[in-house]
C-alpha cells in the first residue's frame, strides 16, 4: 500500500463563499472523507487558512499570503492509502472541491524515503 496526497486546488481563491455555502461544502467534504475512512484508506488531512500566511521566495523575499501573482490557491489536502495512483485518482474524483468551476485535485505519490519516486 502506498500513500498519496490529494491536493485541493481552487481556481480563484479571492472568491469568498457565504457562511452558509461554506457549511454545505464542509459537510460534503466530511462525508467524502468518511467514505474513505470506512475503507481504511484515510491517513490524514486538513484545510488551509489564508490568514497569517507567507510566501518565502528563493531570494529570501517574504510576501504576505499565498496570493498575488496567481489566482489559483491550495485549499487543503488529504492523505490516503491506495494500491495505485489510479485508486488515489478515484478518491480524488469524489472530492466536493470539484463542484467549483475550474477547481481541480492534484494527486501525488508521497516519497517513502527509499529514494524511489
Amino acid at each position: 500500500m502506498q500513500e498519496f496526497v490529494l491536493i485541493m486546488r481552487h481556481e480563484d481563491g479571492s472568491k469568498v463563499a457565504s457562511p452558509e455555502q461554506m457549511q454545505i461544502w464542509m459537510k460534503q467534504t466530511m462525508e467524502w472523507i468518511e467514505s474513505i475512512r470506512k475503507q481504511n484508506k484515510f491517513v490524514s488531512g486538513t484545510g488551509l487558512l489564508f490568514d497569517d500566511a507567507r510566501v518565502v521566495k528563493s531570494n529570501k523575499l517574504v510576501t504576505n499570503g499565498p496570493f498575488g501573482d496567481i489566482k489559483e490557491t491550495i485549499g487543503g489536502y488529504v492523505i490516503v492509502k491506495a494500491t495505485s495512483v489510479d485508486e488515489a485518482v478515484e478518491f480524488a474524483k469524489g472530492c466536493p472541491v470539484l463542484l467549483g468551476e475550474g477547481n481541480s485535485m492534484e494527486v501525488r505519490k508521497i516519497a517513502n524515503g527509499d529514494g524511489v519516486h
